[in-house]
């Protein structure tokens, strides 16, 4: 297995974890929901799971990689909000948590990139 196939098949892992956990624990995730959508949080909450669901299930399939991955990249960039808002939320808990939620905030940026690296190297490929 190619070192290309490694990480997409990582990436997609990731996905697919943190899609189930979205459904296995959904009362954490409906917390970093904006309040400015409209709607119940936990509707947004399983949506998310979906899309990261449906994400996994492209990356990890050859043909529909690269535009996985890209969807993927964008998706990251999508849920940043949620993560400021997990910070702001806990800027008054223990530190421990704080620094949990502060730490989300940059580990989007390696992800965006990991998802594009999985992008570039299924092109030509689809």
């Amino acid at each position: 297995m190619s070192r290309s196939e490694r990480s997409s098949l990582l990436l997609a892992g990731l996905l697919a974890t943190a899609g189930v956990a979205h459904f296995a624990a959904p009362r954490q995730f409906d917390a970093t929901i904006p309040r400015a959508l409209p709607g119940k949080p936990r509707t947004w909450t399983y949506a998310s799971g979906v899309a990261e669901l449906a994400l996994a299930a492209g990356v990890a399939l050859p043909r529909t990689r690269r535009a996985a991955a890209l969807a993927t990249a964008a998706f990251f960039v999508g849920v940043f909000p949620a993560n400021v808002k997990l910070a702001v939320d806990w800027r008054h808990r223990p530190a421990s948590l704080r620094t949990v939620a502060l730490a989300r905030l940059p580990l989007q940026v390696p992800l965006v990139l990991w998802a594009r690296g999985v992008a570039k190297g299924a092109e030509g490929r689809s």
